[in-house]
């Protein structure tokens, strides 16, 4: 089979296709022929090295993949050959509250990724994919996906008639919009760019904000929705915090995800944090048992996750640079089959 393989912190270019055998399933695993993955800017910090010592090497990327169960191993009833299927983020965290043992098995990370046409999955860290949904859309779920499902409902707890803001248009951005609509909240979503900002009204967002052309957009953020936003999902980091924390409710909640507007401002709001009494709420994907709600939810609602552009599995190198780019609107996909 071959696969995309990591031998150190090169970055893209440092991606080498190799050949390796296909494996052979164990007791309780199952073999899947993986069709499709999408990128996660997680993903690109791995292929850069930004994890620095904690980095295992040689890896395969890639967290978020979706495919077709090949073979199963002896002890397996719970899959057949045919079934089609999404891989958990996290295999060893099934359910229940998170813990360093269960979050130690990390796709693409602490262990081999998707990048690949063949894997071995624990049985219990398989979900059936979505009928309704391509393999693309598919693989588009369990870090991005999971991470706004997490951030909105579970942790966040968004109800009717509340107010979530979410920033950009990434995946969980972009997922985060399509839950809050689902819980029937209001949503103000911000980008820098006006197109984008069109998009995104399509999407069902109520009120937009061009983050550029309007620094202040937490103020302007809380003065539309009169007494605060309920929810901020903010996947820029530090470097946005102090506008979320201006848009934020007394006794709201940001649900802290991303890395993505580099370093913290000299005057950070921490004060204000804690006058108002908000709360910090870090989101780190989620649970087997969290992806199947997630995939139920969508499964009755018939929603489709927003794919940007899908790259052949020659084109991998391409797929990072895109995602780098900061143009896409969306998943980045690669088709692997």
């Amino acid at each position: 089979m071959k696969c995309y393989e990591l031998q150190g912190p090169s970055g893209i270019d440092g991606l080498a296709l190799v050949d390796k055998p296909v494996p052979t399933p164990g007791d309780g695993e199952v073999l899947v022929r993986l069709k499709a993955a999408t990128l996660n800017y997680r993903d690109l910090i791995t292929v850069k090295g930004g994890y620095g010592s904690r980095q295992k090497f040689p890896l395969v990327p890639v967290s978020d993949g979706a495919g077709i169960v090949e073979r199963v191993g002896p002890g397996v009833r719970e899959f057949a050959a045919g079934d089609r299927v999404i891989g958990s983020f996290f295999e060893g965290w099934i359910g229940g509250e998170p813990s360093e043992a269960k979050m130690r098995s990390a796709l693409g990370g602490s262990v081999d990724g998707v990048l690949s046409e063949y894997r071995l999955f624990p049985k219990h860290a398989l979900v059936r994919t979505p009928e309704h949904l391509s393999d693309i859309e598919a693989a588009a779920l369990p870090c991005a996906g999971l991470t706004a499902w997490s951030a909105v409902t579970k942790l966040g707890g968004v109800r009717p008639g509340q107010t979530v803001l979410t920033q950009g248009t990434g995946g969980v951005s972009l997922f985060a919009i399509q839950f809050a609509k689902m819980c029937g909240a209001r949503v103000i979503a911000t980008s820098s760019s006006d197109a984008k900002i069109e998009r995104l009204k399509k999407l069902g967002a109520d009120f937009t904000l061009n983050y550029r052309t309007t620094p202040d957009w937490g103020k302007k953020a809380r003065e539309w929705s009169i007494h605060g936003v309920d929810l901020v999902v903010e996947v820029g980091g530090v470097g946005t915090l102090n506008e979320s924390i201006r848009a934020v409710r007394i006794g709201g909640t940001i649900a802290f995800i991303g890395v993505l507007a580099g370093p913290p401002p000299p005057d950070l709001r921490l004060p204000l944090m804690v006058m108002q009494q908000q709360r910090l709420q870090g989101v780190t994907v989620g649970s087997v048992e969290d992806l199947q709600a997630m995939v139920d939810a969508i499964t009755v609602n018939g929603m489709k996750p927003v794919i940007d552009r899908t790259f052949r599995f020659d084109q991998v190198r391409d797929a990072f640079a895109h995602m780098e780019s900061g143009a896409h609107f969306g998943k980045v996909a690669i088709e692997i089959g």
